[in-house]
């Protein structure tokens, strides 16, 4: 069994301490509109904004797919995934930047700003079926499998 060192607990303590800060701070901003609490109140700046939409693509289940990759196709393989990055650069310098500029809030509202019409609404009806109840169960199912590896090895 690992001992923590009183070392270990002050940081573990202190890491805490700050994210609770952090949260209660910023929660007497977001609380005052919806746009305060999913938009940030609209104050971010556009890289800033690309650069998160990238991260949220990262989770349990990519270190998982990293070394599948790896382990399948030695280091080479990497390459797979890399190819990702242009895709990303895209995000973060144009899409997010077009993204701020429309001033929308959410991907359908793009849409529907993009379409309209009966397009947009077929659109609309087929994201929210096919990454509202397919794609979300297909990717907590990887996040899960990821979980119990991981705490298999802890």
């Amino acid at each position: 069994m690992v001992q923590l060192s009183s070392f270990d607990v002050v940081l573990i303590v202190l890491f805490f301490a700050i994210t609770l800060f952090i949260g209660i701070y910023v929660s007497k901003q977001s609380g005052k509109s919806a746009a305060e609490y999913f938009l940030s109140g609209r104050n971010m700046p556009w890289w800033l904004l690309g650069v998160s939409m990238v991260a949220t693509t990262f989770s349990t289940d990519t270190p998982n797919l990293v070394t599948d990759i790896v382990r399948t196709n030695g280091v080479s393989g990497n390459w797979v995934w890399w190819a990702f990055l242009l895709t990303g650069l895209l995000t973060v310098f144009v899409y997010a930047k077009l993204w701020r500029k429309s001033e929308v809030s959410t991907d359908i509202e793009f849409y529907e700003l993009r379409y309209g019409g009966k397009p947009a609404r077929f659109l609309r009806g087929f994201r929210a079926i096919y990454l509202g109840i397919i794609f979300n169960i297909l990717a907590m199912s990887a996040v899960t499998l990821a979980a119990i590896k991981i705490g298999a090895i802890m």
